[in-house]
């Protein structure tokens, strides 16, 4: 992509009447029975105010995976992302913490997004996964749901992986081929609606998500990849998830935006609503309709992000014409980080 349609393309995209307010909640969509399905996205409770912006990241948590889930329940978060990926993932750890929750009653079940991943052989400790790497694509992916089924199951019971269900199951990534994924993807939607509520795939392309979107009778409802200047922030994907109903999930958001952490902007607005340079740039980045994936380590942030991102939503309604300027400020920074990124 030239830079120059890079630049028309991400500007044309924030400034398109597809906009949501960064603090809007997910909307709920109904499962259909017709021939082109549209899988549910995450629900969230009643209840529920900034708790469903974040999706609490388990990756490299290792051992801390229980205690640190415990914390980001307590301090709120109600989304949680995990994988059958041994490598960089204690899923088993994450359903712990799932039925302590339960037990001590910080949540129920239904308060809960829960999502995770198959992630083929490539992307695994070969000593150490799911499944045996050298059966069948079905194989595989009907053993890894089994696992996953099993690991966040809600009691301690065996028999209480009858009663799971895991809210969106993500392919970790696309296969080598549009065919093998598609292949991957018809295996998947057999447990839609019922054992697996919604589909997503992970470090995708447009040309792949569309090819699903296309060929798929259960049509993916979320999008996870990394947030950063090299894909020119996924302009283009981003415009067909909004045209479609497809939450786009990012990653990476501080961790890759190290520039845009430092800008003028995300200091001004850190400054005015009095909120850490952190929530300034999740803020920012909400703004876009997107749903940031927060993995923070540290209880005292997870209060601090879930809270701060309320009190600039509160700021903005007062200053409605300042938080316009910062908007507008920060989509120029998009538009030059990417550029320089070429």
């Amino acid at each position: 992509m030239l830079v120059a349609k890079s630049s028309r393309a991400l500007s044309h995209l924030i400034h398109s009447s597809f906009r949501k307010s960064f603090l809007r909640s997910v909307q709920t969509r109904n499962i259909s029975s017709t021939n082109r399905i549209m899988a549910s996205p995450p629900t969230e409770s009643k209840n529920q105010t900034n708790h469903s912006i974040f999706i609490y990241g388990t990756a490299w948590k290792k051992s801390r995976t229980k205690d640190l889930v415990l914390q980001a329940l307590t301090a709120g978060f109600r989304r949680i992302d995990t994988a059958a990926q041994p490598k960089h993932y204690q899923e088993d750890l994450v359903g712990e913490a799932l039925r302590d929750a339960y037990a001590k009653g910080i949540v129920k079940r239904e308060d809960l997004y829960i999502q995770t991943k198959y992630t083929t052989p490539a992307g695994q400790d070969l000593t150490n996964l799911p499944y045996d790497p050298s059966s069948p694509l079905p194989s595989q992916l009907h053993t890894s749901i089994t696992s996953s089924l099993h690991n966040l199951r809600p009691l301690e019971s065996e028999s209480s992986s009858n009663e799971t269900y895991i809210d969106t199951l993500l392919l970790h990534s696309p296969l080598p081929t549009i065919p093998q994924t598609l292949q991957a993807w018809e295996i998947l939607s057999s447990y839609v609606p019922h054992k697996i509520r919604a589909l997503g795939i992970s470090n995708t392309t447009l040309p792949v998500l569309q090819a699903i979107y296309e060929n798929a009778t259960v049509k993916p409802a979320v999008v996870q990849n990394r947030f950063y200047a090299a894909t020119a922030y996924d302009v283009s994907l981003r415009a067909f998830c909004s045209a479609n109903q497809i939450e786009y999930q990012s990653f990476w958001t501080l961790s890759g935006n190290n520039h845009l952490l430092k800008s003028a902007v995300v200091a001004r607005l850190a400054n005015e609503a009095d909120v850490g340079i952190a929530v300034a740039l999740y803020a920012l980045v909400m703004d876009l309709g997107i749903v940031v994936l927060n993995g923070t380590t540290d209880e005292r942030h997870m209060r601090e992000d879930l809270e701060g991102v309320g009190k600039v939503k509160a700021w903005a309604g007062r200053n409605e014409g300042e938080w316009g300027r910062c908007r507008e400020e920060f989509e120029r920074w998009l538009v030059r980080s990417a550029r320089d990124a070429r």
